[in-house]
């Protein structure tokens, strides 16, 4: 690589940025955020707030009849898309004996890898986007007002003024997903340009959804540019960007309140004494930020988020680390960007996310492909789920909260005993809808890390 970055010398980037060394050595790290601040004093870093959400969640209440008409997955839910909490001990136990914890943490797993419609975490964001764009259309068309049956968006004059429109998005797989096959059901003429790494049966899928699917050789944000620019130049086409779009966020953010939901029917307690800790895995930013930002809102400062990256694609770390969010990507510095966890393949963050939730996000950590891989195996081994690689990257969390030795558990007052009495959750992003000779040859992999 070059010895200068953006015009300095790299050497004066490591003399600035000492966690920028071991980030090139691809070392797996964690880094704790100095400048978490109270909620209070945090949401001022935020142009949005709880009534946002709030008007989120009233909106998906709304379609939810439409949902249930239009796909068969979310009928028995009445409409909403909504995934399992489960507590995983065995997969706990696993992790104790291989980080060698001194004892198993209390485990739970957020399968939003297994979400209806889409099998990942995109159908949060991804398809309340799509749904915010119908309905302005619909109710600036005249065509629908907000006290009506929203089953009526699948009756022909509905379907004929989505066909006059166009929806489209730069994906590395899973949002694409989303964002197509919804938009295909309501009858939008949908393209999602995809990046070299996304995987060929998520392309094989959409275009069995009636979708456009441009393939190009580069990375993420190769797709995203070019699709930002083709649907700027067609005044018909909405471009869903995943970079910046706070109706994304906002879709993503409904989380917080319906997981407190959750916790509060198991019986699970969150409190200054009971700690919760969500490990969620960040590729641009947007899911996991509106994701953090809902889980914030709905259990304050008794809930600490941590993002988590593979090690060739540690973009969002190094953009709050530095200070400089979108100004860098991790290519600037000879990192490859080029993973086996390919929803996470993203070199260059979100500068909205970033500097939005900086003073709200606890840490950030980095993990190895091998890992991941590994991790993978004693998942299926261990619980019987199986996942996505990317979903893995939640798992390692525990053990970088648990070791560290950055002053971060003091700053905040976590003693021992509320981090023995706290709760850990792995956010699972991806894995319900991978083809099962694939899905094969990821845990044939991790079985054969595990055994070497």
């Amino acid at each position: 690589m070059d010895t200068t970055v953006h015009g300095k010398p790299l050497q004066d980037w490591l003399a600035a940025y000492p966690l920028l060394a071991p980030l090139l050595r691809l070392e797996p790290l964690s880094w704790f955020n100095p400048a978490i601040a109270p909620l209070a004093e945090a949401l001022h870093d935020i142009p949005l707030g709880a009534t946002d959400v709030d008007q989120a969640s009233a909106r998906l209440q709304r379609f939810a009849p439409f949902l249930a008409a239009a796909f068969p997955e979310v009928a028995a839910s009445g409409g909403i898309i909504e995934s399992e909490l489960r507590e995983i001990p065995a997969f706990a136990s696993v992790l104790s004996e291989r980080y060698s914890l001194r004892t198993a943490p209390r485990l739970l797993l957020k399968m939003d890898s297994h979400l209806p419609i889409s099998g990942s975490v995109k159908a949060r964001g991804g398809i309340y986007e799509v749904l915010f764009h119908a309905e302005q259309l619909a109710l600036q068309a005249g065509l629908l007002s907000l006290d009506d049956d929203y089953r009526k968006l699948a009756e022909p004059e509905l379907q004929a003024l989505f066909a006059r429109h166009k929806i489209a998005v730069g994906s590395t797989g899973n949002l694409g997903l989303s964002i197509g096959i919804a938009s295909a059901r309501l009858g939008f003429e949908t393209t999602v340009h995809m990046s070299a790494d996304a995987r060929q049966w998520k392309k094989d899928k959409l275009r069995a959804h009636g979708v456009r699917v441009v393939e190009y050789a580069g990375d993420y944000g190769q797709a995203v540019e070019q699709g930002r620019r083709e649907a700027a130049a067609d005044p018909s086409c909405h471009f869903v960007d995943d970079e910046n779009s706070t109706t994304l966020f906002l879709g993503y953010s409904v989380a917080g309140a319906r997981l407190k939901a959750q916790f509060e029917a198991q019986g699970l307690q969150v409190d200054a004494k009971h700690p919760l800790f969500v490990y969620l895995p960040c590729g641009v930013g947007g899911g996991p930020g509106g994701i953090a930002f809902g889980l914030k809102l709905a259990f304050g400062d008794d809930v600490h988020c941590i993002f988590a990256e593979p090690t060739e694609s540690p973009c969002m770390l190094m953009g709050v680390y530095t200070g400089l969010h979108e100004q860098l990507a991790v290519q600037d510095f000879g990192i490859s960007n080029r993973t086996v966890a390919d929803g996470l393949a993203v070199g260059r963050p979100s500068g909205f996310v970033g500097r939005s939730l900086q003073r709200m996000l606890d840490g950030y950590y980095t993990v190895s492909d091998d890992e991941l891989m590994r991790l993978l195996a004693l998942m299926q081994q261990s619980e019987g789920i199986a996942l996505e690689p990317s979903a893995l990257a939640g798992a390692p969390g525990t053990w970088h909260v648990l070791q560290e030795h950055q002053g971060y558990r003091q700053r905040l007052g976590l003693d021992e005993r509320s981090m023995a009495q706290a709760t850990h959750l792995i956010w699972a992003t991806g894995g319900g809808m991978v083809p099962a000779e694939e899905m094969d040859r990821y845990l044939s992999r991790g079985a054969a890390l595990l055994q070497g």
